[in-house]
């Protein structure tokens, strides 16, 4: 029975578009790391970026009672690369409701669509391959068709879009693994020391063999919310500018408060008798 990854570490931080969740897998040691035919590269950390979320979209005129709505579940890389290398397959657990509930995605992209009239939870289980990472991982996302401000009529051309951000971190990868990312542009792979190889090593099988993986082209990509470094940059030296702003303006207000005649205290009054 595969075992579910657990969060071993959180922090909080970045904008609100791009919360700082770190979740942190290890591979349990096995057989083959044990016989040396799968080393691993200790003191290294290979982090995936990935986004999660969903897209939905409303039918107008088409609508009907069950079904109002065509949405889109997915997994995708940060930047939209294609994410085969690292995961094998991901498993959508649905609403009861649905036929067949449980969808296995096993090849990029991992996403599926469907219609409906109401909003759920969706489990999201992504399986890494064998030489990757042993466990899974267990996500949930809401899956939202309305738009926060409801007062007006809903939209057929612009969606509701709901994405969460994680970048999921494999300490102490193994050489195959390290080898066949290191290159890879959805994956942050630290720089080696100078002198250090690894072997030459095949890909890994059933890693988007068609090439079917990059969402760049993706019909949805216009959606897609933007998670790159230097989108993240621009807003923490905005909220900077601000939060020096306003420390400016209550240094003048402190300045004209302590400029100001102070009360004076009443005299104490005794009575005599």
């Amino acid at each position: 029975m595969p075992q579910t990854a657990i969060e071993a570490q959180v922090e909080d931080g970045g904008s609100a578009s791009k919360p700082q969740r770190i979740i942190k897998l290890s591979k349990t040691t096995d057989d083959s790391d044990k016989k040396g035919t799968n080393k691993r590269v200790k003191d290294i950390e290979i982090c995936v970026p990935i986004v999660y979320g969903t897209i939905a979209f409303y039918l107008g005129r088409k609508a009907s009672e069950s079904q109002s709505h065509k949405w889109t579940v997915y997994v995708r890389g940060a930047t939209n690369e294609d994410l085969g290398a690292v995961i094998k397959h991901v498993v959508f657990q649905l609403h009861p409701s649905f036929n067949n509930p449980t969808r296995i995605v096993e090849a990029p992209p991992f996403e599926l669509s469907e219609c409906g009239w109401g909003e759920f939870e969706i489990g999201i289980s992504i399986f890494f391959h064998s030489d990757v990472c042993d466990k899974h991982l267990d996500l949930y996302h809401m899956l939202k068709l309305y738009p926060e401000d409801e007062s007006g009529p809903q939209s057929t051309k612009k969606p509701v879009v709901m994405e969460s951000y994680n970048e999921i971190v494999f300490p102490d990868p193994s050489e195959c693994f390290f080898a066949r990312v290191q290159n890879h542009p959805a994956v942050v792979v630290p720089r080696m020391p100078a002198g250090f190889s690894l072997p030459v090593l095949a890909p890994v099988e059933n890693t988007n063999e068609k090439g079917r993986g990059d969402t760049k082209d993706h019909p949805l990509s216009q959606w897609f919310l933007n998670f790159s470094e230097a989108d993240e940059l621009l807003k923490l030296a905005s909220a900077r500018q601000q939060v020096q702003a306003h420390i400016v303006k209550l240094r003048r207000e402190l300045s004209v408060i302590d400029g100001m005649p102070q009360p004076l205290k009443p005299a104490s009054s005794y009575e005599c008798t």
